[in-house]
């Protein structure tokens, strides 16, 4: 579907912007394999004598690029398990072993990959806001800079619906291995669209899912039942949660200042799981939904618990970290958590028992059926104008599949260590996988859409809705083409 929406978004330059002219932190990298900045220059075309988007060595052999904005291991100039700074030598522990042996079968695919297809698979570090300016104005012109590109939705998504990439289903065939289930990669199809244009590595990560964390100690010292056994029977509900998060609302210091708050955390992340929780959303769809009766039932609980219950911390502006952090204080029952927060902020370091446990479901939502994550922000896309995207794609996913399907083998220690239980991690990693989409938070239309002003009472979920249910129609309008 060709849409009218601006670039915007990612025309950061003017100027067309060429690898060779991003300067040495962004220029083709030395594959160590042949490549060089010199060997990938346009190849003619004998057929037809136009300029050609593939790149060659000197003896033959195709470069396939991706353009990045961080290292990647292992690609074709890697020739040491340790050319990846995170791994280490061996130290006699089973997760320092488990990591190196890994790591030499990354390093051995690579090598079985330039054999079985005769590549050399490099990447070229462009900068997050060069892959953004390469897209924007290499794509166009029919000669995307690199073979692939790893993108961010905020701009991947607009990327797609200006046409910018090529769909899986225009080169592979019907059975292939990536249109089944449970395959080495991924795929992500936009609302709106009938075809795949976006997929990452189905496995080998860490989980992607924002579950609700819990302080273990103040929930024993409230005489509570441990969440994760009422999520288990199917009792962990909205009415269940309000329960817990009243009990553990407490002023500890006797100066009526209530210093230790049921929940605290980003306003962001609580309003789409909540809006999962509950079987709703805002833009899943060409007709915004801000104003359905389940998703108006979502915004009415959240506007409780700030000004009528009063048990989740009042929003900080002036410091956004802070509304996440107090848990590491031991100042909040319950808050948001995700690998990369408990890295940051702290998990089994901290004086006290952490547990994890999904999002509780509400009045219009079902634990066996609701979403319970959005997905990944970072995928894998084919340029339109990219040469035999078949071969990239091939080679991509055997890349992903390192582990040639023995699942065994991938592991997510870091996520699990972060997680500090297995159950903990069990809970976050079956979130990871049952994802939803809304778009709310991604349209290319800036909208200024925010919660705060009904966290703080200064604004009704009627008032919040007659703000902004237009301007999110007005947007997907935009986004689908329809005006």
């Amino acid at each position: 579907m060709k849409m009218k929406i601006g670039l915007a978004i990612f025309l950061v330059a003017a100027l067309v912007l060429t690898l060779a002219s991003c300067g040495s932190d962004s220029g083709p990298a030395d594959s160590g394999s042949g490549a060089s900045a010199g060997a990938q220059g346009d190849s003619a075309n004998a057929d037809t004598g136009k300029a050609s988007a593939a790149h060659y060595t000197e003896d033959g052999r195709r470069i396939i690029t991706i353009g990045t904005w961080q290292d990647i291991y292992y690609v074709s100039k890697h020739t040491d398990i340790k050319d990846d700074p995170s791994v280490s030598d061996p130290d006699g522990t089973e997760e320092t072993q488990r990591r190196i042996e890994q790591a030499e079968m990354r390093l051995a695919k690579i090598r079985e990959i330039e054999e079985k297809y005769k590549v050399v698979l490099d990447y070229v570090n462009l900068t997050f806001n060069g892959v953004q300016e390469s897209i924007g104005t290499s794509v166009p012109e029919g000669i995307p800079d690199v073979d692939i590109y790893q993108i961010d939705t905020q701009f991947g998504i607009p990327a797609v619906l200006n046409g910018y990439g090529t769909a899986l289903e225009d080169f592979l065939p019907e059975d292939a291995e990536v249109f089944a289930e449970d395959t080495a990669a991924k795929r992500l199809k936009l609302a709106g669209q009938d075809k795949t244009y976006l997929f990452n590595a189905a496995r080998g990560g860490g989980v992607s899912s924002y579950p609700l964390a819990f302080n273990m100690d103040l929930i024993r010292a409230a005489g509570l039942e441990n969440p994760q056994d009422l999520y288990d029977r199917g009792e962990w509900t909205w009415d269940a949660w309000k329960i817990y998060l009243k009990a553990l609302t407490k002023d500890t210091n006797g100066d009526e200042e209530i210093d230790i708050y049921g929940y605290s955390g980003y306003w962001t992340n609580m309003l789409s799981n909540l809006l999962m929780s509950n079987n709703a959303g805002i833009a899943t769809g060409e007709t915004q939904t801000l104003d359905a009766p389940a998703t108006r039932e979502t915004l009415d609980f959240i506007y409780e618990l700030y000004n009528v219950e009063k048990t989740a911390r009042p929003w900080y502006a002036p410091n956004w970290e802070i509304n996440n952090k107090l848990y590491s204080e031991g100042l909040s029952g319950f808050w948001i958590c995700a690998d990369w927060i408990f890295d940051e902020q702290g998990g089994a370091d901290l004086p006290f028992e952490i547990g994890v446990v999904p999002w509780p479901y509400g009045p219009s939502g079902d634990p066996e059926t609701n979403s319970y994550s959005t997905p990944d922000s970072t995928w894998f896309m084919i340029p339109k104008g990219a040469d035999d995207p078949e071969l990239i794609f091939d080679v991509m996913y055997d890349w992903m599949d390192w582990y040639e399907g023995d699942e065994s083998i991938v592991t997510s220690d870091w996520s699990r260590e972060l997680y500090m239980t297995d159950r903990n991690f069990e809970y976050a990693a079956m979130m990871s996988e049952r994802q939803g989409f809304d778009l709310w938070d991604s349209l290319n239309k800036p909208i200024n859409f925010s919660l705060v002003d009904l966290l703080d009472g200064a604004q009704t979920t009627d008032e919040l809705i007659e703000k902004f249910a237009l301007p999110f129609q007005d947007s997907l309008d935009e986004y689908f083409g329809k005006n």
